[in-house]
């Protein structure tokens, strides 16, 4: 009796680490990106290709804009960005040369200067640091 009592107190132990284990990742998730999809980085504006801060300037300056879709708002449905109310949030299409169409570059930014770079549609974002 004594062993089936160890047995059973060994398997109680196992499944308390295994849902612990599992709580803990379920509280996280939506607090992280997994791991090379979404994650935020850094870039500074002198890093951005030429045609990123020409869309930046604009921005700042409030247009002209090249393409009608820019300034509409950005739904963060990937929800990489830090979670904001519905509307902060607006996109402008960063120029592709050689793209037929608006191409994957996008600086995303809300109020008052909180801008964001991807080079990849929405895959993966990289705040725009203004200052070294």
């Amino acid at each position: 009796m004594r062993r089936f009592g160890a047995q059973l107190n060994n398997r109680l132990i196992v499944l308390f680490v295994v849902v612990f284990a599992l709580a803990s990742m379920q509280a996280g998730a939506g607090e992280l990106s997994p791991p090379g999809k979404g994650a935020i980085g850094v870039i500074a504006v002198a890093e951005l290709p030429a045609e990123a801060r020409d869309t930046l300037q604009a921005i700042k300056q409030g247009g002209p804009f090249a393409y009608e879709r820019d300034g509409v708002v950005f739904k963060n449905y990937e929800r990489i960005l830090p979670k904001q109310p519905r509307g902060y949030y607006r996109e402008y299409t960063v120029r592709t040369p050689g793209a037929r169409n608006r191409g994957a570059r996008r600086i995303v930014c809300g109020p008052p200067v909180e801008c964001y770079y991807t080079a990849d549609h929405y895959q993966t974002f990289k705040r725009i640091r203004e200052q070294p």
